[in-house]
């Protein structure tokens, strides 16, 4: 009897295993996820997730205290809109495979075929889902970052309409230009590590062109515009400090040596940043503020992005020290002088620190920090900082026509901006119905 199940055992182990075979190989072919990788990936989607809440913080302290909910309710409304249009088709449009170097195609439209196994073309040692939520909380902030440009002053349903319309049209092909396999400035060479051009330019260049349609606010050169609640903007700030760690070191798409150099060069490019800022204040007017170092925060942040997986922790101090003065300087004389009406510099930080950030690549990067990317000016490849110029330049006309056209459109249907009364009011009682301060009191006048 034993040798009998001997013999039936024996021949089962060995029809499992020859049955096995082929599942083994198919298995030993597909990439292994890391779980260290996955790990980091999960935190840094998260630290960019809370990025947007912090801008919320950020702008919701710079305007009146009649606008505050308003500017908030934007940039939630951003993160919920996006999230879904993310799933819908921003995911395939950006990072599908490629169209003639433009766009992506449709074949994860509704992340149809997105699931667990790693996506070899971008992140191979994490799951592609993974991959897809951090993209994600890239285009969420990126569209919000536009509304400070023109806050106190739109509708909220036009908004919501620009939103869809500015992520598909706008940010998805950008995206896909920039890292999307087979677009046409990564085929270039263009280097943008998480999002100079893709983020910065683009929302900073399109807030602009905003707020030139939109016109300026009604109270503007009659009353000051003063910061309600800097605290809150100190807060907001913070936050956007904290988060943007997961922005760069994320974008190595992996825990390792290439994740450390980037959130080392970050924190340092946003230090010397918020130092150069408030000493040019404090040479300009006596006395450095805490709205001047927060926003050199933001700055420095702003300009290390396209460079912080190319640039060393020296090179990082350089870009913060010189983009704090370029950034206050257009803030607080560019603008004015030029008469536009960029409500919480929406393009005096992000355009022109992007700008700034993606040409100093092209004059900073080093083979020896990413040996994926390139060397720059000061390495000897002066043809870099040109491919960087291309960059900036097309993702300006590119984003800048879009977002006249977009507004165009949108205007066919019904006005921009609210009604003179209704800004007067404040766009949280007119468009909202909503008190940040008084709520107890409005509620109690709606019984």
């Amino acid at each position: 009897m034993k040798t009998k199940w001997g013999w039936l055992i024996s021949i089962a182990i060995m029809l499992v295993s020859v049955l096995g075979l082929p599942a083994m190989a198919w298995a030993a072919d597909e990439p292994a996820i890391s779980s260290g990788d996955t790990s980091f990936m999960i935190i840094c989607t998260a630290l960019v997730m809370i990025m947007t809440p912090g801008l919320a913080l950020f702008y919701g302290g710079m305007v009146r205290r009649k606008n505050v909910l308003s500017i908030m309710l934007q940039c939630f409304a951003a993160m919920a809109l996006v999230s879904v249009q993310w799933v819908l088709i921003g995911y395939t449009l950006g990072f599908g495979a490629d169209i003639n170097g433009l766009v992506g195609n449709f074949q994860w439209l509704g992340l149809s075929g997105v699931g667990g196994a790693p996506n070899v073309d971008y992140a191979g040692t994490i799951p592609h889902q993974v991959f897809v939520l951090y993209q994600l909380m890239f285009a969420i902030i990126t569209v919000a970052l536009i509304s400070g440009a023109f806050a106190e002053r739109l509708r909220f349903s036009i908004f919501v309409a620009f939103v869809l319309l500015w992520t598909t049209l706008v940010y998805d092909p950008l995206a896909h230009w920039v890292w999307g396999v087979g677009g046409w400035l990564r085929a270039m060479g263009a280097l943008d590590f998480a999002g100079g051009t893709v983020v910065h330019i683009s929302s900073g260049v399109s807030g602009l062109v905003a707020a030139l349609i939109l016109g300026r606010r009604r109270e503007t050169g009659s009353e000051p515009m003063v910061p309600h609640h800097l605290p809150m903007t100190m807060l907001g700030a913070a936050l956007l400090w904290f988060g943007w760690f997961g922005f760069n070191a994320g974008s190595a798409l992996a825990a390792n040596e290439l994740a450390a150099s980037a959130f080392l060069v970050t924190n340092t490019a946003a230090a010397a940043a918020a130092i150069s800022w408030a000493g040019a204040e404090w040479m300009h007017h006596g006395k450095p503020t805490a709205l001047g170092a927060a926003s050199g925060v933001v700055a420095g942040l702003v300009a290390i992005t396209p460079a912080a997986g190319f640039v060393s922790a020296s090179s990082s101090i350089l870009i913060g020290l010189l983009v704090g003065p370029l950034c206050y300087f257009a803030v607080s004389k560019m603008k004015f002088k030029l008469g536009y009406d960029d409500s919480l510099d929406a393009f005096g930080i992000h355009a022109v620190g992007g700008i700034f950030g993606a040409l100093i690549t092209g004059v900073l990067a080093s083979k020896a920090i990413n040996p994926a990317g390139a060397d720059g000016l000061l390495f000897g490849n002066p043809h870099q900082l040109l491919v960087q110029a291309i960059a900036v330049a097309a993702t300006i006309a590119f984003a800048s026509i879009m977002t006249f056209v977009i507004f165009k459109f949108l205007s066919l249907f019904a006005p921009l901006r609210v009604s003179d009364e209704e800004e007067e009011m404040g766009l949280d009682i007119s468009q909202h119905g909503e008190d940040a301060y008084n709520y107890g009191e409005m509620s109690s006048a709606h019984i």
